[in-house]
């Protein structure tokens, strides 16, 4: 029967790593953003006997798993076996190991049996290696950028942090993040049968007793702006999602008693308008066209609450990287399937970041007094539409032969296809650099190795 290991060296106690493992949002951290997991039944406290239930995919496939936690030691170990699901035998066992002074190495141990019996066997247990390859290299890479990421921003206490936006790509992400580094997070939410502190920016509902006392505000609501065609009644969403909704923000803010110390609104580099091969700042003037206009009024909005003292960040974001959503979780069938390729002249910069960059610098500007105004949210190293391309091949092993005319991209998507696709920025993080934010992917190819869970180069 084979076993599986896979261990890492941590510059943190045993205790201390374990005590992750048990904070609310672990799970969704340690989930890989290829898979789509969602958790049915259980969740609650890490205990011996605990129950849990899954829905598990990847691909078209999708599956249910129902486990149970087998053994409990706290500090030590703890380890999980499926009751049901697409294995013959699976147990998961968890090991935290002290190793010289302050130190441990974290050893996941899995012992798995293949379905179907010999065919299983003959064909499986290759894939299954590399897929558990994948996984907890991902995880264990993961782990390391939050404690680290907990470890350099040790506040006294910790924050309550309210956030808009916390079911898209960056708000989950964040949301846990926060959670697992021990902070309170309160979401704003539209419907009333989610938990949180119910908001209607478009009627302008918003309890300001509910937000008295927080100490922080991330914003990221709006309207999506990847993936159909912008139609007039689509752009007036977009526009007055971003304007209404921090509006209303910035007024409750202003008017409360005790107002947060510091509110990071998202802001995008759309702000710089199509721009070349320029090289834009956060000095740079605003651009022209319809995202420029978005972002300016949207920036504007938050104008209330600077008057108040609140210390506001502008988030100007590029596209981020992840494969549970956005722009690359949009790209990766086509490359996958060997059918990716540049996009019109492909000499369109395109400036990105990795997610957990992107909620890395949020958590720096939450902590960092001294930054307030915009920050541009890329990585260091903007690269050409060509590039990405090229890269992103490569990282997967496949072609990428097969160019999209421009004439193609407008014709099936209109001016988002031009705005998006065809027409770029090539934006520097010249105030997250000086302010002490340290990139854990500023290279293109290692944040798509991360996120895919292809670190090992073949």
């Amino acid at each position: 029967m084979p076993i599986f290991r896979h261990r890492t060296r941590f510059p943190y106690p045993a205790d201390r790593v374990f005590a992750w493992h048990l904070q609310e949002g672990a799970f969704q951290r340690l989930t890989p953003p290829w898979l789509r997991v969602r958790m049915l039944e259980g969740g609650g406290a890490l205990a011996e006997g605990a129950r849990f239930v899954l829905s598990v995919g990847q691909g078209p496939a999708q599956f249910r798993w129902e486990g149970r936690v087998t053994a409990f030691e706290e500090g030590r170990l703890f380890q999980d076996e499926q009751v049901s699901g697409p294995f013959r035998k699976w147990i998961h066992t968890h090991r935290f190991l002290p190793v010289g002074e302050g130190e441990c190495v974290l050893e996941d141990e899995v012992e798995w049996e293949a379905p179907l019996g010999a065919l299983g066997k003959l064909f499986g247990e290759p894939f299954v290696e590399r897929e558990l390859t994948r996984f907890f290299g991902f995880r264990h890479a993961r782990l390391r950028n939050d404690l680290d990421l907990h470890d350099r921003y040790a506040e006294e206490k910790p924050w309550t942090v309210a956030v808009t936006g916390g079911g898209g790509l960056v708000g989950r992400a964040l949301v846990c993040l926060l959670r697992g580094g021990g902070h309170q997070v309160v979401r704003l939410v539209r419907n009333p049968r989610e938990p949180g502190i119910l908001w209607d920016p478009e009627r302008g509902l918003l309890d300001p007793k509910a937000l008295e006392g927080v100490d922080a505000v991330v914003h990221l609501a709006g309207e999506p702006i990847f993936g159909l065609r912008w139609t007039e009644e689509k752009k007036r969403r977009i526009l007055e999602s971003r304007q209404r909704g921090t509006e209303l923000l910035a007024r409750t803010l202003a008017a409360l008693e005790r107002p947060p110390r510091v509110w990071v609104s998202a802001s995008a580099v759309g702000y710089y308008g199509p721009r070349g091969a320029e090289i834009l700042t956060e000095e740079s003037p605003p651009g022209e066209g319809f995202l420029a206009l978005v972002c300016r009024l949207w920036e504007e909005a938050t104008r209330p609450a600077q008057e108040r003292g609140i210390r506001v960040v502008h988030l100007r974001t590029g596209v981020v990287l992840s494969p549970a959503g956005g722009a690359l979780g949009t790209l990766l069938l086509p490359f996958q399937v060997g059918v990716g390729g540049r996009l019109g002249s492909g000499r369109q910069y395109l400036s990105w970041i990795d997610l957990d960059d992107e909620t890395g610098l949020i958590y720096h500007a939450l902590a960092s007094p001294g930054l307030e105004g915009p920050v541009n949210a890329v990585a260091p190293h903007p690269v050409s539409n060509a590039a990405f391309t090229d890269t992103l091949g490569r990282v997967l092993g496949r072609p990428t032969l097969v160019p999209v005319p421009a004439a193609a991209v407008r014709a099936l998507f209109g001016e988002m296809g031009q705005a998006l696709l065809l027409e770029g920025q090539r934006v520097l993080p010249r105030r997250a650099e000086g302010s002490g934010f340290r990139f854990r992917y500023p290279a293109l190819e290692d944040s798509l190795r991360f996120q895919l869970g292809r670190m090992e180069r073949d």
